[in-house]
């Protein structure tokens, strides 16, 4: 039992530092990205190819993956001065496709659909409930580093002028501000955090296939931070873990209710999320913490 909590709470915190990437992208600066999903994979391909063929140090791979993903955001970042909210979401939800198809079909690097086997797992050479227990303290430190980065980062004159973006964008380009610079970076930082959650991913599961970042990924990260309340740290956080007590407590269904096949369970598991969101946005449009803690 204790290894399946630990096992629970080490993917939800990677589902934290998603939830985190995006609530600074759609909460503090209004990008629409229906393409986390694809820096997320970036991350682990990355960090999962140099530890495994390049004999890289995992911290290596970890600072590569962060970096790879936040310069392919930069392309997007460019893109994102110049359409509208709704192409934007359009291009990057392209874009997370795009990455999944040269996953699939670039053989010769990737492996394609038979993904790459073997990633090294920090705290590897520890008995299994202690190794399990020192990758949750790595993914609480990682997520608990990034939390605070962004959360300064909002409180700082760079976070209000993108909060001051949000709003209304005209305005805050007419006192002067360079409204592509933040959008750009703002999307970057954002990127690569997803990169760095990639990173931990690949680590933690040892293999990785283009079937693990299905566009449904980055639907779960949106319902995590409109959960929790877009633009809260702490709301995508908490978003985050009511997210996962949707997922993971519907698998226990099968013990009440013997009859219930896979696919049944898989249908159930997304209505329970799916009104667990339609409620809180009846009688908590703004999320569940909202946005008072900016």
């Amino acid at each position: 039992m204790t290894a399946y909590l630990a096992a629970m709470l080490i993917l939800a915190g990677i589902y934290c530092l998603l939830a985190l990437g995006l609530n600074l992208q759609w909460g503090y600066t209004g990008l629409i990205n229906f393409g986390h999903v694809g820096f997320f994979a970036i991350g682990a391909y990355t960090s999962a190819l140099l530890t495994t063929q390049l004999a890289w140090p995992i911290p290596a791979g970890f600072l590569a993956a962060l970096i790879l993903a936040g310069a392919s955001a930069y392309p997007l970042g460019l893109v994102s001065i110049r359409l509208r909210t709704d192409y934007l979401a359009i291009v990057t939800l392209g874009f997370s496709e795009v990455v999944r198809a040269v996953l699939v079909n670039e053989r010769w690097l990737t492996k394609g659909t038979q993904g790459l086997s073997y990633i090294p797992r920090p705290f590897g050479q520890l008995p299994t409930g202690l190794s399990e227990i020192a990758y949750l303290a790595l993914v609480l430190g990682v997520s608990g580093a990034a939390f605070w980065m962004v959360r300064r980062l909002g409180r700082s004159p760079f976070g209000r002028t993108l909060e001051a973006i949000r709003e209304n964008e005209e305005a805050a380009q007419s006192l002067g501000k360079y409204v592509a610079s933040f959008k750009i970076r703002s999307f970057v930082i954002g990127a690569a955090i997803a990169g760095a959650a990639g990173a931990l991913y690949a680590h933690y599961i040892n293999y990785v296939v283009p079937e693990q970042f299905l566009p449904l990924v980055t639907f779960y990260v949106w319902m995590a931070v409109i959960l929790g309340g877009s633009g809260s740290n702490r709301g995508v956080i908490l978003g985050t873990l009511v997210l996962m007590l949707f997922l993971e407590g519907s698998r226990f269904a099968k013990d009440f209710i013997p009859f219930v096949s896979d696919v049944k369970l898989a249908a159930l598991r997304f209505m329970a999320v799916g009104l667990g969101l339609i409620l809180v946005l009846l009688y908590r449009p703004q999320g569940i913490l909202g946005r008072k803690d900016i």
